[in-house]
């Protein structure tokens, strides 16, 4: 499909989506004109007699309802403020660069340029239209680019702004990044046709009206009519939702033929880049950031995190060896002025779509470097993560030695878990019982595993505990100005969790992992660390510890020790010696 094709398909569906919106019109005005032909044969003399009088009086009633009924919905439809993406403005003086490099693209597509430009933190770009009057420009006079025919000038409303992935300023070179940009910026020429432009107010203005009606809160009255009014949104919804997605697909199909002459070659090594940006910038969030949005820091320099990530991947990676040959190129976030602060911005987003962390630093929700890291972070983590887990112990009254032989030591010990969930329950002091909700694990016979039960009940327990805390948290403290409204619902963050919450074992398992990080750094010198790929990871002699995940798995699901005491031996850590927790 080419351009002109395209830009014909996305023309021919937008008239669709706005033959639509005139039927509606139309139907809304079928009863006052209907009255309008009873009053003027009354006034003629053609429509006269007691049939044609009542007809008028029933009439009349019906279209003035009607009527104020669909200039409330059109009311609605019109002053709704449309979703707007969660972003970071960036504002032509903090990104002269970049705004030129955009503005010269737009230049060699022949297209308008965007109105503005901003960065999302996520491995994406779009063009986004802001033109609503809580958010947007007011309309200007713009070329109609939608057949690229020169001297043709249409009213028409601002160019959409820009949306840029963050983690692809940081990743990406610059002539990587405009070759990213080229089709994405090329969809401004079809969107500034005016017939594309109102269907696509149309739509925006429906989905911002089911949004309205949906809001909870409100008055019977209310919601009563914001009831009606939603279902009469979502019907036009429904009738115009296939058309403006063939629309939209024919804006796309145009945008893209329109980009093939520009960095055409570039752009099949620069899609490459993308792949791999979105695997080191998931990789980035889950395993290393997440860790530390639950203890209430967010990593400062996310951005800056990819890099370290990416070029880690290419080292590991044999498939990425040929990339990181481009590290010596000039990268994109050379383009802008102040990218730290950028970088510390997009950070503090990202946080909050993906967690839901504040909106302000604060006391419970401070700022943490990559250098702060290993100490602020991971050694922290699993220091409260094992007093956690000795408090629950304490709780449960666990306070036995198996050994005859070795005394009671005072204070929290490695060895005090591992005894306890490797002990069957029938040759020690029998643990609390299991919560009825937790379900225990049975062999074949009908038999409980091994240390099953007890795994259970310390799991249940912990799981508990964390609740509690999470509940008795303190939030953070608000700025002492309000800020200014937000474009998108911020009461709906986060709006995309990275995980769903952990499973009771899963906890377990974190717990007593840290458990034995904190035994290795307390008694074999073991100091906490970052790897970019995987998160927090333990550093003995230096040197990264892959091999204790298997140890920990065994005690926990089959309650044999054994494996993890091994490790434990030819790593030098001491399990009987008390433990510093925070």
């Amino acid at each position: 499909m080419g351009v002109e094709a395209g830009a014909q398909a996305a023309r021919s569906r937008a008239l669709a989506v706005l033959r639509i919106r005139s039927r509606a019109l139309a139907v809304a005005l079928l009863p006052a004109a209907v009255a309008v032909v009873l009053y003027a044969g009354d006034t003629t003399g053609h429509l006269v007699g007691p049939g044609w009088h009542a007809a008028r009086w029933t009439v009349t009633p019906l279209a003035a309802l009607v009527l104020l009924a669909a200039a409330g919905i059109a009311l609605v439809v019109a002053r709704a403020r449309p979703a707007v993406s969660p972003t970071v403005p960036i504002t032509e003086e903090s990104a002269p660069d970049l705004y030129r490099m955009v503005r010269d693209l737009a230049d060699r597509l022949d297209v308008p340029a965007p109105s503005a430009i901003a960065l999302t933190p996520d491995c994406d770009s779009w063009l986004e239209d802001r033109t609503h009057p809580a958010h947007g420009p007011p309309p200007r006079t713009d070329r109609d680019e939608l057949t690229g025919a020169p001297g043709a000038h249409r009213r028409t409303t601002a160019a959409p702004v820009l949306v840029i992935g963050s983690p692809f300023l940081w990743w990406m070179r610059v002539g990587e990044l405009r070759a990213v940009l080229a089709p994405v910026v090329a969809g401004t020429g079809p969107s500034a046709h005016p017939d594309i432009a109102a269907a696509r107010r149309f739509v925006r203005g429906l989905d911002a009206a089911v949004a309205v009606s949906s809001t909870s809160g409100r008055c019977p009255l209310t919601r009563g009519v914001c009831a009606a009014v939603g279902w009469v949104a979502r019907l036009l919804l429904r009738s115009c939702r296939e058309h403006a997605a063939l629309m939209e697909r024919g804006v796309a199909a145009a945008a893209a033929e329109r980009a093939q002459a520009v960095d055409y070659g570039l752009r099949i090594v620069a899609q490459e880049q993308v792949g791999l940006a979105y695997a080191g910038w998931d990789r980035l969030l889950t395993r290393v950031a997440l860790p530390a949005w639950r203890m209430g820091r967010w990593p400062s320099r996310l951005d800056a995190g990819v890099v370290a990530a990416l070029t880690e991947l290419s080292r590991r990676d044999r498939l990425a060896e040929g990339f990181a040959s481009r590290l010596g190129e000039r990268p994109a976030c050379d383009l802008l002025e102040e990218p730290g602060a950028i970088d510390e911005a997009a950070s503090l987003l990202a946080a909050r779509l993906f967690h839901g962390g504040p909106a302000e630093p604060g006391p419970d929700w401070a700022p943490v470097t990559w250098q702060e890291y290993p100490e602020e972070v991971v050694d922290r983590k699993w220091r409260l993560d094992a007093a956690r887990l000795h408090r629950v112990l304490d709780a449960q009254g666990i306070h036995h030695t198996p050994d005859p032989t070795t005394p009671a030591t005072a204070g929290p010990t490695l060895s005090r878990v591992l005894d306890y969930l490797a002990t069957p329950p029938n040759t020690a002091a029998a643990p609390a019982p299991a919560p009825t909700d937790v379900d225990v694990d049975v062999d074949a016979d009908g038999e409980s595993e091994p240390g099953s039960e007890r795994t259970h009940t310390l799991a249940a327990a912990l799981t508990t505990e964390l609740a509690r805390e999470e509940s008795t948290a303190p939030e953070a403290k608000a700025p002492d100005t309000q800020p200014p409204p937000l474009p998108w619902d911020d009461a709906t963050l986060p709006l995309f969790p990275l995980q769903p919450p952990r499973t009771a074992r899963e906890l377990l398992t974190d717990h007593v992992t840290a458990m034995v990080c904190c035994a290795a750094m307390d008694t074999a010198g073991a100091t906490p660390g970052l790897d970019w790929l995987d998160g927090p990871t333990l550093l003995i002699n230096g040197e990264r510890t892959p091999d204790l995940a298997p140890g920990v798995l065994s005690l926990i699901e089959d309650g044999d020790p054994v494996p993890l005491r091994h490790w434990l031996t030819q790593a030098g850590i001491r399990p009987e010696k008390p433990l510093r927790l925070v």
